[in-house]
């Protein structure tokens, strides 16, 4: 008798409102499956379009089995944090283990000769097993459904997801998949979504196969591929067993509520399956964080490109660590475009020669491509150094950009003419004898007039050189700078896109390391060494003499701190005193943790106006402080914070008594 059966998942490119792409890409991926001998193909989630019952939209999965509709399955528990707002669109079904009927649209009825299908939290019961559907968000809550699912019978649970990429989270993803068939026993099978999602995300595909805590089969994380079909067989036999031995889970299964069940006359396995090959159990391979940051932004960075119909990218390149990462980043991209056209990948061949305009291309050197999307910049001033402008143009000779130099300073001057002929006044920088208001000032003409310079040049240097087309403006400014607004408002870090602003400065240094070992790109090394500087004050006697984490006030790695106790541990000032008292109590007295809060707090408040307009960049960070859609806040605070300073320091002074008190009792 049957009992192996094929089940097929995967990870498909949907783009939002391509209707004829989206149904393109369905309909390969149920090609390739049925090619491969799934008899079960599972897709992600809302890859056609929701669903409305009684004048309430749903997110839903619709089953489907030879063109009849079998079951409508509307989402339970829907994600409304951090980038999700799904109840701003949808209505959760609140209706546990409970179904009605849905009056299916005349032209679904001529197509399906069904007048009404089941709508509810249902499973479906076929001749050899028991099916049930998770939708994305359901698997991450206290109690999902497949608990009471499987202790119900239900032996392969599917999840369609629209889950996306986040710095380290595959483990989270990977462990809730095998945990979920690890107490419970069962075949489970995850598909995604993959691609940019047309704003700051990228879905990241893992789409996966499992049984009784192993996984099957394992999808890529990053690619350029838009279809992606993972299949494994799977002995239907090994999941009973399995439960057969947890007496627990039998008990609790004796008192479960049933669910209604959708009875099919369909099989999932075949009854000549005797000799049919049995997958085999993987270890799940994981990339590190510096190698997520060189795929996941590039394949994004693929997709504004092709999809925005732009030549390629202009990149202002400064010399430092930052610039170099966004550069990399692109030059990740070209060496991926060269391996899947290698592979033989025709959709990816066939945007790369609309890209460059060039109908016969055939793209093999990431560099030589490189050279044909990528212009990279030198924005000299009188105040920046030759070692910069040096590692600048290294860098882009090793990577293939086309590399421009120029100098900004006639226009800065023309900008301050300006004001000095209508004042009759002219600033001066501090080392001149300036005020901090003229020296600030001075610093952001020279940061602004290189915005106007960059579009200026991404709208005609492929005129200028006989090519069609504009570029995408590309920003660098990192997520620690955000967070703190450590940056000019409409400067460089004012563009199109930013491929690095919800990356951490520790994980771009960590990521330039890598570039240098795997890319082979030498000139990373001196970037890297050298030390982070704005380059907007004058040097001193040639050399630099400003330096980013002096101008701050604080270092990178303490930013980073800040960001997650701020945003993740959701703390004020007076917690995130309390909270590195004992996390920094070893390196620092109350007193200097008292000052280092509230310096970060009196700079964030002063500069959250800054993230209103922020950059649209790659969500790749958990403390991520975009305005738009993840860490909605006020831009106008009391930046004073009196309450809470009052607090902390009176805290720091109850401390400091204490220790002088420790002190006598010691003499």
């Amino acid at each position: 008798m049957g009992r192996k059966v094929t089940v097929a998942t995967c990870s498909l490119n949907q783009w939002a409102l391509d209707f004829e792409g989206n149904l393109q890409r369905i309909l390969k991926s149920i090609e390739i499956a049925k090619h491969k001998g799934a008899r079960y193909r599972l897709g992600p989630e809302l890859e056609i379009w929701p669903v409305m019952h009684r004048n309430v939209r749903y997110n839903c999965r619709v089953i489907f089995l030879n063109r009849r509709i079998l079951l409508i399955r509307p989402k339970m528990a829907l994600a409304n944090e951090g980038n999700y707002r799904e109840l701003r669109w949808f209505t959760p079904w609140s209706r546990s283990r409970q179904t009605e009927e849905y009056f299916l649209p005349r032209m679904l009825q001529d197509l399906t000769k069904q007048e009404t299908v089941p709508f509810g939290d249902a499973v479906l019961a076929t001749r050899d097993t028991c099916i049930g559907s998770e939708i994305c968000e359901e698997l991450w809550t206290p109690h999902s459904p497949h608990v009471d699912m499987g202790l119900d019978g239900v032996e392969i649970f599917t999840n369609a997801s629209g889950s996306h990429h986040v710095l380290r989270k595959a483990h989270a993803r990977v462990d809730l998949v095998t945990m979920a068939t690890t107490k419970n026993g069962g075949i489970y099978l995850l598909a995604n979504q993959k691609g940019c999602d047309g704003d700051r995300l990228y879905y990241d595909g893992c789409a996966m196969i499992a049984m009784n805590g192993h996984i099957f089969a394992q999808g890529s994380q990053f690619s350029l591929d838009d279809v992606e079909v993972l299949t494994a067989t799977l002995d239907l036999e090994d999941v009973r067993s399995y439960r057969a031995e947890i007496s627990s889970r039998n008990l609790a299964a004796s008192r479960v509520s049933p669910y209604p069940r959708v009875k099919v006359d369909f099989a999932l396995s075949c009854h000549k399956d005797l000799l049919e090959p049995l997958s085999e159990p993987l270890e799940w391979k994981y990339h590190r964080p510096a190698e997520e940051i060189s795929l996941g932004p590039a394949c994004w960075l693929w997709d504004f490109l092709r999809r925005s119909q732009q030549a390629g990218f202009f990149l202002p390149l400064s010399g430092g660590v930052d610039s170099a990462a966004t550069a990399c980043l692109v030059y990740s991209l070209c060496r991926q475009v060269c391996e899947a056209v290698k592979n033989g990948n025709q959709e990816v061949l066939a945007d790369v020669r609309t890209i460059v305009n060039q109908i016969s291309y055939t793209p093999q050197d990431p560099r030589e491509l490189c050279g044909r999307i990528l212009t990279t910049c030198y924005m000299a001033s009188e105040n920046s150094s030759r070692e910069t402008c040096n590692r600048a143009t290294e860098l882009a000779q090793q990577i293939g950009s086309h590399h421009i130099g120029l100098n900004i300073d006639p226009a800065v001057k023309a900008v301050v003419g300006i004001f000095s002929l209508v004042t009759g006044t002219s600033p001066l920088f501090a080392v001149q004898g300036g005020s901090s208001r003229e020296n600030l000032a001075l610093q952001n003409v020279q940061a602004r007039i290189r915005m106007v310079v960059a579009y200026l040049f991404a709208q005609l240097s492929l005129w200028s050189r006989g090519a069609r087309g504009g570029l995408l403006v590309l920003g660098s400014a990192n997520v620690d700078e955000s967070l703190l607004g450590y940056l000019t408002k409409y400067d460089c870090s004012s563009a199109d896109i930013n491929p690095i602003g919800g990356i951490s400065k520790s994980d771009l240094r960590a990521f330039v390391q890598f570039c240098i070992e795997r890319f082979q790109l030498p000139a990373l090394q001196s970037i890297l060494a050298a030390p982070a500087t704005a380059e907007l004050e004058p040097l001193t006697n040639g050399q630099v003499s400003q330096t980013d984490e002096e101008d701050m006030g604080m270092t990178y790695a303490e930013l980073s701190v800040y960001g997650r106790l701020r945003k993740v541990a959701k703390t004020g000032p007076y917690s995130m005193f309390c909270r590195l008292l004992t996390m920094w109590g070893h390196i620092c007295t109350p007193r200097q943790v008292a000052e280092k809060v509230k310096r970060f707090f009196s700079k964030y408040s002063a500069n959250r106006h800054k993230m209103t307009t922020l950059t649209p960049a790659y969500h790749a960070e958990s403390y991520s402080p975009d305005d738009n859609r993840f860490d909605l806040r006020p831009f106008l605070y009391h930046t004073g914070w009196p309450w809470q300073f009052r607090c902390i320091e009176n805290q720091v002074l109850q401390l400091e008594r204490r220790e002088a008190q420790d002190l006598d009792g010691v003499d």
